[in-house]
């Protein structure tokens, strides 16, 4: 909700020339989200085990806000993050968006890449995971105010495999890597967080410079996915963690390793398609 503030803050002082020193045009607007990673796994909140030296620059060079709060499930936390209304508002404040349940984020809300387009012409792109409903095609990314979509639409998939598997569901088995409206298989075996970065840095630098960009990272890293196999990560990158003494512990801090990687492969990107300076970028996660 404090990002949308200052964002519609931002738009309303430049559309209404408020700003003494009106830019030439908006700022572009990259939000990277974590889902489930705790708030002391990150190496600048204390943590000795996990090095984050791409997340902690962001920090150490912006500003960190450690007493704002989201709400700790994926459908109610996203939700807020596109209207700016508390879950309550919403009704998404039960729990979240089972990929069998016919509903999702209310069609009569108005999110925030519907703003940007409408307000300051920017062109918008969401890249991972939406998981606010897709019972009906207007659910759906394309149809809330997004030029593209590259992700899942529902709550979780394996992070090799990309299927959906919760075994409690009528359709415990399906396969949940989409490109806008259609499946797409050929990145079938690959890491989700890799695939997911190079489609961000690839929309990045095929951008045109001269239209605000609005780009929305949403990373299922370090979410559990399958049922059987919650955590999975490159052997190569858990074996860094060898002196970690909990296995499990390992695979969790080479999943959030890959996540700090890609962080820094997006801003690199940023910089080397002369975007950065003129960025504002958000990092954030939610949390249990």
């Amino acid at each position: 909700m404090r990002l949308l503030v200052i964002l519609m803050i931002f738009l309303v002082s430049f559309q209404s020339g408020w700003a003494q020193n009106e830019p030439k045009r908006p700022p572009n607007i990259i939000i990277i989200m974590a889902d489930d990673m705790g708030s002391n796994d990150v190496s600048f909140r204390g943590s000795g085990q996990i090095p984050t030296p791409n997340i902690d620059a962001l920090g150490y060079q912006g500003v960190i806000l450690n007493r704002h709060y989201t709400p700790p499930l994926c459908s109610p936390s996203r939700g807020t993050l596109m209207t700016g209304k508390y879950p309550i508002h919403t009704g998404t404040q039960h729990s979240v968006i089972n990929a069998n349940e016919p509903w999702g984020l209310p069609l009569s809300e108005k999110l925030l890449p519907e703003y940007l387009k409408e307000c300051a012409g920017y062109k918008t792109h969401l890249v991972g995971k939406w998981h606010l409903g897709f019972a009906r095609k207007k659910y759906t990314p394309l149809e809330r105010g997004f030029d593209s979509h590259f992700g899942a639409w529902g709550p979780l998939i394996s992070y090799y495999t990309h299927r959906y598997t919760l075994p409690w569901e009528p359709f415990p088995n399906g396969y949940d890597m989409r490109r806008n409206w259609n499946v797409t298989y050929e990145f079938a075996g690959k890491y989700s967080t890799d695939i997911l970065t190079e489609e961000a840095v690839q929309i990045i630098q095929s951008h045109e410079s001269h239209v605000p960009l609005f780009l929305l990272v949403t990373y299922l890293a370090p979410h559990a996915a399958e049922e059987t196999n919650p955590l999975e990560a490159p052997v190569n990158e858990i074996r860094k963690f060898g002196y970690i003494e909990d296995p499990e512990r390992r695979i969790y801090a080479a999943m959030v390793s890959i996540l700090d990687k890609s962080v820094g492969q997006i801003v690199f990107a940023l910089k080397e398609s002369n975007l950065l300076e003129n960025s504002i970028i958000d990092t954030h996660t939610k949390r249990w």
